[in-house]
């Protein structure tokens, strides 16, 4: 790696110059005069010790190294300006950030987001998903709702829920030999060990499978009918709704809490406010139920 890099003005000048194939053109487009843009050219020929322009008069053209630079130059101040713009989401008057899990993101609350958008249209939400829970203290998160969070210091705990878990598959798959319905395996309580440890009832599990670490995936797999699963009660809503899913007992057993962390700096915000209102009426069916 350079331990030293050239100007970001010579550069900007090079490709100007050689974009327009004219100093004082280049001068004009970045409000310098000639001899600055002239300058900057000679800087950067200096240090990288060979010509970047054959000049006759005041016409110039590019040498095969200048050729060679300009691609590279054009390249790096374009990825530098898309990074730059990119900046702008994070200074948002109105901007709120939400981490949460994938599969809460795409099972539970995208189906609910357009209800939340018509009652607070001046929120941005910015979803921001993770396998992982955030560290609140590092990282530029508002509100972290998950399954998998423990209360963290500068923050605001609330467990919202305790999640039930049962047995379903796609209505496709009743209709056959439970040995033939194929069994879709979870982790952490999606486990059938869970559910032969609190239920004790066989509702046709097997011990081989598919396998899936991501709960959303395995939700989305059991309402293809690719086999029967243990899945979310809270994260299931809407499959069932749309007949996507039946269950195939009766009982539930427990599963995981899910809670919220406000960030201290959030707490006191008209929008988080207004989210975590919107929340606590959009959960709570599920949590009485």
């Amino acid at each position: 790696m350079l331990k030293h890099w050239p100007p970001l003005n010579a550069l900007r000048g090079f490709e100007a110059a050689a974009r327009l194939g004219s100093f004082h053109q280049a001068a004009e487009e970045l409000h310098l005069t000639q001899s600055a843009i002239s300058q900057q050219i000679r800087s950067l020929e200096s240090y990288l010790e060979q010509p970047l322009f054959y000049r006759s008069g005041r016409r110039v053209s590019l040498t095969d190294a200048g050729h060679d630079l300009l691609s590279t130059t054009q390249s790096l101040l374009q990825q530098l300006a898309v990074g730059i713009r990119r900046l702008e989401q994070y200074s948002k008057p109105n901007q709120l950030v939400l981490n949460t899990t994938p599969a809460f993101a795409r099972h539970w609350l995208l189906p609910r987001l357009g209800e939340f958008h018509r009652r607070h249209p001046e929120v941005d939400l910015w979803l921001f998903t993770t396998d992982e829970a955030p560290d609140m203290a590092s990282q530029t998160v508002d509100i972290a709702v998950r399954d998998d969070i423990a209360a963290q210091a500068e923050c605001s705990f609330r467990v919202l829920l305790q999640d039930r878990l049962y047995p379903a598959c796609h209505p496709d798959l009743l209709a056959m030999p439970a040995a033939e319905r194929g069994t879709l395996h979870g982790e952490r309580e999606m486990d059938w060990n869970h559910w032969e440890v609190e239920a004790g009832v066989d509702v046709g599990q097997q011990g081989n499978g598919l396998n899936f670490s991501d709960p959303g995936l395995l939700l989305d797999a059991a309402c293809q009918g690719l086999g029967i699963a243990l899945v979310s009660q809270l994260l299931a809503q809407q499959a069932c709704r749309d007949g996507l899913l039946r269950p195939l007992a009766e009982r539930s057993v427990r599963g995981p809490n899910w809670a919220w962390l406000i960030h201290r700096d959030s707490e006191q915000s008209p929008l988080t406010r207004h989210f975590c209102e919107w929340l606590g009426e959009a959960l709570a069916p599920s949590a009485e139920g």
